[in-house]
């Protein structure tokens, strides 16, 4: 028997909700990015072809086309793996940092454009859209390696991490499993404040975003970041409509499954959010760390 996907109505964004909505109705128009356009969002996308190894090239030359270079273009050896996390730094004025992450790898069922390229193949466009404005944050944009073998990428990204780089990450930002349906959040897993702030920006911005927890899908990158009590949110786009289709995992999964109006709402969504948590630091409405 399938697992139930429950999709809660966020009621407890009531406890923080309001405070954010109008914090972003304020201060909206000064949200400073530039998002890319639907063609090149659609032509990276369709570059999903190829293995594993073949996928961590390909983005690391996104990311070189997207004008991250070295020495803030990278590659970090992970343990236990044969291939590396793909690290692209944008370097902020002061020492905070968030991370934005997906994983690149897939199953062999497939094409893995679903799980995960629709999240990996955003990471180089959510740069652009921050880069052209100094920033107070250093983003790290990282495509990790074999999330498909237990987040083995991500766990050796997390847990490598000292204790003053912990203390100096405000926000981790997950994207797994894009373009099936609207922008969808993983609520029971997510930090309230970064699912507030998201579900108020995308009001303010007339985009869908509602709460699918997926609990008995699985898991993901985030968690690896929640544990070591960084404030985390993923998301996703699977719906109980999504998982009943068994695109997951199964040849099902290819481009023709991607939805690319959602796709690139959530494209916009997340080039809008990724820029406000920068400029909201220092606000007394900062996520707090747990």
């Amino acid at each position: 028997m399938p697992p139930r996907i429950l999709r809660p109505k966020l009621c407890f964004l009531l406890i923080c909700g309001l405070t954010w909505q109008a914090f972003i109705d304020a201060h909206a128009e000064a949200i400073r990015y530039k998002p890319v356009s639907r063609e090149i969002i659609e032509k990276r996308l369709e570059r999903y072809t190829g293995n594993n190894p073949q996928r961590e090239t390909t983005l690391k030359q996104m990311f070189t086309e997207a004008g991250c270079n070295e020495p803030h273009l990278s590659e970090q050896a992970v343990k236990g793996s044969k291939l590396p996390n793909v690290i692209c730094v944008l370097p902020g004025s002061s020492d905070r940092v968030i991370i934005v992450g997906a994983h690149f790898d897939r199953v062999p069922d497939g094409d893995g454009v679903v799980d995960n390229w629709s999240g990996a193949s955003l990471l180089p466009s959510l740069y652009e859209a921050v880069k052209l404005e100094p920033r107070k944050h250093t983003y790290i944009f990282v495509g990790f390696t074999d999330e498909e073998k237990g987040e083995v990428g991500s766990h050796f990204y997390a847990r490598q991490m000292t204790t003053e780089q912990v203390a100096a990450t405000d926000e981790m930002v997950n994207m797994d499993t894009l373009g099936l349906a609207p922008t969808e959040i993983w609520a029971t897993h997510s930090d309230k404040h970064l699912v507030a702030a998201l579900a108020s920006l995308g009001r303010q911005m007339n985009l869908p975003v509602t709460g699918v927890n997926v609990e008995q899908v699985g898991s993901t990158d985030s968690e690896q970041f929640a544990a070591r009590k960084i404030p985390s949110i993923t998301i996703h786009s699977l719906t109980q409509e999504t998982w009943n289709a068994r695109i997951l995992h199964t040849s099902k999964d290819r481009l023709s499954a991607i939805k690319f109006d959602d796709y690139y709402q959530t494209y916009r969504l997340l080039s809008a959010y990724v820029a406000f948590l920068d400029q909201v630091a220092g606000s007394p409405l900062q996520a707090p760390k747990n």
